[in-house]
């Protein structure tokens, strides 16, 4: 499996499963999944690695429905300014592929914040580690088990 599913299991998290056919030539990946898998954009969280000050790395989670606001991102993580990570550093950080980016199971334990929108959700979508590969679990345990902080993080 992914180490996103061996520290669920490690930990003995309640989880589902869900798995679709990733189209390749399509790279809205978190729009895909919500779609393939019929469920609310709102709920599916795309898993995005933001450079804050040019000095560190951080994970910030937003519905696929919206956009992050780097703004909100920067003063989340007491920075000036945050913009998206390059693939590749996204990659080497997390050791996961662009589209499959999962906030579990990382090589590095970035600092992560989650859309305070999914304090409203019972579950949540998040990547399993894998394009084609979704996790269904409570928000409250995805916080738990990355030391989230849940800020509004989103836009329309």
């Amino acid at each position: 499996m992914t180490p996103a599913i061996d520290l669920l299991r490690c930990n003995g998290v309640d989880f589902e499963l869900l798995e679709y056919t990733h189209d390749a030539n399509i790279a809205a990946y978190g729009e895909e999944a919500a779609q393939a898998l019929g469920l609310p954009p709102d709920a599916v969280f795309k898993t995005l690695i933001v450079n804050v000050d040019g000095k560190h790395l951080a994970v910030a989670l937003v519905p696929v429905s919206k956009t992050l606001d780097l703004k909100a991102l920067a003063r989340a993580a007491k920075g000036k300014k945050a913009v998206l990570a390059e693939a590749a550093v996204a990659e080497r950080a997390t050791g996961y592929v662009v589209g499959g980016i999962s906030p579990l199971g990382q090589k590095q334990r970035l600092t992560t914040f989650i859309d305070s929108s999914a304090e409203q959700l019972e579950c949540l979508y998040v990547s399993a580690g894998r394009r084609g590969l979704e996790i269904a679990l409570s928000p409250e345990k995805l916080q738990q088990l990355t030391q989230a902080r849940m800020v509004p993080l989103a836009r329309n």
